[in-house]
């Protein structure tokens, strides 16, 4: 019941605050234009890019209800989600603009957010051999290393997942649901809190980002539900884990993860920088094949939907 609450509460939210949010962005003119030519601006009308704000107040307000935690790790989530927050929207408010704002700042500050995590004490430590149940210790440096890497590149594979109404909220719906499944059956409380709230957020948002959408989130948006995916699997999944175990939040997040390694390494061969925004995600070229709007949605969902029923046997297999 408590879970249950805590998902109604914040979609609950979410689905409040996004009107009022949008009429404001509507007239202080912070909203994505379509531009002519431009294959990445699906939309055909301004749309709002005021979302963000809904699901980061839904999600911190239902968090801190349900879970009673206020403590320095709580504070250490807070403020890394704040600093995305932040940077996420000073880069849509240049493109509100028609101007794309420098990679540079956006990953130091991704970058930073990943360390106020880590030094909270959320990273990933070691793992038990599967051979001896021995568990290894990872020396602090690799812990450091794997830690940055995990939460930065989750982060960023979320935010390019977002090209394509209902798309990004729907993996984190899916890939959230999947790790609140793992949490709870591994007896990991806080980290299915964290989990069902996100749910419950990119649900609501999902009310008004469907085909067509209403509203968007931007890069604040998708950065900080990117953040805090890659924080539960940090703070659980990855938790205790094994060897083989370590796959389990990584089929969780396969769609975004395994579609933006091939465009990562497309451009690095077309010779492009890796931030440099194209039309080389999955979901564009689904369009280009001939597929609907709305059936590149489908499809994709469904594919990450079957990876993340993999990741779940694999754990009871592991069990």
């Amino acid at each position: 019941m408590l879970y249950a609450g805590a998902f109604i509460l914040s979609m609950v939210i979410v689905v409040l605050l996004i009107p009022p949010l949008g009429r404001l962005a509507l007239k202080i003119d912070f909203v994505d234009k379509p531009r002519a030519n431009e294959e990445r601006k699906l939309h055909k009308k301004p749309i709002p890019l005021t979302a963000s704000y809904a699901i980061f107040i839904g999600f911190f307000i239902t968090y801190l209800l349900f879970s009673g935690e206020y403590t320095w790790q709580t504070g250490a989530l807070f403020l890394g989600g704040l600093l995305l927050l932040i940077i996420g929207t000073i880069d849509d408010w240049f493109k509100t603009k028609g101007k794309d704002f420098p990679a540079m700042p956006k990953m130091m500050v991704q970058i930073s957010a990943a360390v106020i995590a880590f030094f909270a004490g959320i990273r990933f430590s070691g793992f038990y051999n599967p051979f001896s149940e021995e568990y290894i210790s990872l020396p602090i440096w690799l812990q450091f290393t794997l830690t940055i890497l995990w939460i930065f590149g989750v982060t960023t594979v979320i935010n390019f997942s977002d090209g394509m109404d209902g798309l990004a909220g729907g993996l984190s719906a899916i890939s959230g649901m999947t790790l609140f499944i793992v949490a709870l059956t591994m007896g990991q409380g806080n980290s299915a809190m964290l989990a069902i709230v996100l749910v419950g957020v990119t649900i609501g948002y999902l009310k008004f980002n469907k085909p067509p959408a209403r509203v968007f989130m931007g890069d604040a948006g998708a950065t900080f539900l990117g953040y805090i995916l890659a924080v539960i699997a940090l703070d659980g999944a990855f938790k205790q884990a094994t060897v083989l175990s370590i796959l389990i939040p990584i089929l969780a997040l396969g769609v975004p993860i395994f579609d933006n390694l091939f465009v990562v390494f497309k451009r690095f061969l077309d010779g492009k920088a890796i931030y440099q925004a194209d039309a080389s995600q999955a979901h564009y070229r689904l369009l280009r094949a001939g597929l609907s709007h709305k059936q590149v949605v489908a499809v994709l969902c469904l594919v990450s939907l079957c990876l993340c029923l993999s990741s779940i046997i694999l754990m009871l297999v592991q069990m």
